[in-house]
């Protein structure tokens, strides 16, 4: 599992997809969240602007990230 720090209080889904390079783009972030094919702590995520932050772990295209503040 790969960790991914950030500095602020919170990021947003999305935005953690293409920041951890799980995706190029926000179209494919968009799409993969839209899918069902993110999880969040285990479940199943549709909400493309769910606020992650420090312990929160995402599962996405066979990858695992855990969210760490700076």
């Amino acid at each position: 599992m790969k960790n991914i720090e950030i500095t602020t209080e919170f990021i947003k889904l999305d935005a953690l997809l293409k920041y951890a390079a799980l995706v190029e783009t926000g179209g494919e972030a968009k799409q993969l969240v839209q899918n069902g094919e993110v999880k969040v702590n285990g479940e199943v995520c549709t909400m493309r602007g769910k606020k992650l932050r420090n312990g929160d772990v995402v599962e996405a295209v066979g990858q695992k990230v855990q969210v760490t503040q700076a």
